[in-house]
């Protein structure tokens, strides 16, 4: 019976007729001239119409579809597509996974490309992941980016460092460290640094109030910035501003805003932390323009950075103010020193002259002549 058993287990790994495309040096090769160049490389498998074509010494290469890695001689190089990793020459560790992804790549590495023309331009860039239909199409020398979804920074071609997630997320970008959390969250050319998030929720439910860390939304262009106080960092260069102007008396509407303590409702914050600040809606009757609003128009936020301004446009006014007072005082100061000065003198001089005055009397006294006595009888 045990005899039986191993008769069976043995014809039911073998295949009948044996594989074809077995070549030595663990390499496999199917198709019309895949691997046709082959030397010494090791370990490659070319399925596919000139797959792998090039390659003599370059080793651990897969190349799956009409074309694909057809000028590879580099090494640990994965394409599964028409026409994918088509122009790789030495590039080595990138991945590409559908018609032409990285069909351009010449010397890029460690590149990882899902999807069709992904990466498609790709020449030298290295480290780049790209997953997605035309995700990073247009990409040829930049480098550290990630783009996830169809069409993610599908313009960037030079940029480094960015990441887009969505379907056209961060089409438009082509600086460097961006950031694009969305679908059709297109950024802008040129910009460096910059977050972009579509379909934030704008509502105080927002808020990480319980251990005061923010979420601060710019409500002109979705633009997200963190801070411990709730700030976004906004540019300060004299060259992005126009119609500078003291801010004079501007910052006296402060001192008809009403600062309160308050706790907010258990549903933003369930801890019910004691709070110091200001009701949008009282602000918004002393200057309207101290207050962020809604998605309906409706105050919703206290423009804490424009209140800091104007508390120090007013701190400087009373600075100055208690300047002059101590100039003041200052030359009163110097002025009654001197006059305690010239009465000292004074004194002085009245003094002396009482002394002398004093002193002459006396010698008066002493010159009469004596007084005569007639007898009268």
């Amino acid at each position: 019976m045990g005899i039986v058993c191993i008769g069976l287990l043995q014809r039911a790994h073998a295949v009948v007729p044996a594989p074809d495309g077995g070549y030595p040096n663990f390499t496999t090769a199917e198709g019309t001239n895949a691997l046709l160049n082959l030397t010494s490389g090791a370990a490659n498998t070319g399925l596919g119409w000139s797959s792998l074509l090039n390659v003599t010494t370059g080793s651990f290469n897969t190349g799956v579809g009409a074309g694909a890695l057809a000028l590879n001689n580099g090494d640990s190089n994965t394409a599964t597509g028409t026409a994918s990793l088509l122009l790789n020459t030495t590039g080595a560790n990138n991945t590409a996974n559908g018609t032409a992804a990285l069909l351009n790549n010449t010397t890029g590495s460690f590149n990882t490309a899902a999807g069709d023309n992904a990466l498609l331009s790709n020449t030298i860039g290295t480290e780049n992941t790209a997953n997605g239909a035309f995700a990073m199409s247009a990409n040829t020398e930049g480098s550290f980016n990630t783009a996830i979804g169809v069409g993610a920074l599908n313009m960037n071609t030079t940029g480094a460092s960015n990441t887009a997630l969505g379907n056209g997320a961060g089409l438009s970008i082509t600086g460097d460290g961006n950031v694009c959390l969305g679908a059709l969250v297109i950024g802008a050319a040129g910009l460096d640094n910059t977050t972009w998030i579509r379909n934030i929720n704008t509502t105080p439910q927002g808020f990480i109030s319980n251990t005061n860390n923010y979420v601060t939304v710019r409500m002109t262009d979705g633009r997200l910035g963190f801070s411990a106080a709730g700030f976004t960092t906004a540019v300060s260069s004299r060259r992005y501003k126009e119609d500078i102007k003291a801010m004079d008396k501007a910052s006296e509407a402060l001192f008809a805003l009403k600062p309160v303590a308050f706790r907010y409702k258990k549903n933003i914050d369930p801890a019910g932390t004691s709070q110091l600040g200001l009701v949008a809606e009282d602000v918004e009757k002393v200057n309207p323009d101290l207050v962020v609003r809604d998605k309906e128009h409706k105050p919703y936020s206290v423009r804490y950075d424009q209140v800091n301004a104007m508390l120090l446009n007013e701190f400087l006014k009373e600075h100055r103010k208690v300047q002059e007072q101590q100039a003041i005082v200052a030359q009163l100061k110097s002025t009654l020193a001197k006059k305690e000065t010239i009465d000292a003198h004074q004194q002085e001089q009245i003094e002396a002259l009482t002394v002398g005055l004093q002193k002459v009397s006396a010698q008066l006294e002493a010159t009469k002549p004596a007084p005569q006595v007639v007898n009268n009888p």
